[in-house]
């Protein structure tokens, strides 16, 4: 009775210890957006959805101001975000997208590319 009482006590401490120990690295594990969340960046740049989804929408200013302080940032953040599956529910078109740092007169790294786009 003593051994099988030891056993799963030692079966749950390492449950345990295993669940722990992935529980710290997903909080401390940095992705592209740094360590804020994808759906947290997503959501910033709300503002921004007319203008992802219509080339010919002016950006309002909020939308440059968010996505302005994220390229700043997380300058690879744009691009996870632009190309998570969020972004195609909620019909973000990337081609369309890709071109609002440009239609917002921000400063943006040349050339650089989210997969097959390039921002302009």
């Amino acid at each position: 009775m003593v051994n099988s009482s030891m056993k799963t006590c030692f079966v749950a401490l390492f449950v345990f210890l295993l669940v722990s120990e992935t529980l710290i690295e997903e909080t401390d594990a940095a992705g592209e957006c740094g360590r804020t969340p994808i759906r947290s960046a997503a959501a910033s740049l709300t503002p921004c959805l007319g203008a992802a989804r219509n080339g010919r929408a002016k950006p309002p200013p909020i939308c440059c101001s968010k996505l302005g302080a994220l390229i700043r940032t997380a300058p690879r953040c744009l691009c996870a975000v632009l190309l998570s599956p969020l972004a195609k529910q909620a019909g973000i078109k990337p081609a369309i997208a890709i071109s609002i740092p440009k239609r917002c007169n921000l400063r943006r790294p040349v050339g650089k590319k989210c997969e097959r786009y390039t921002i302009p």
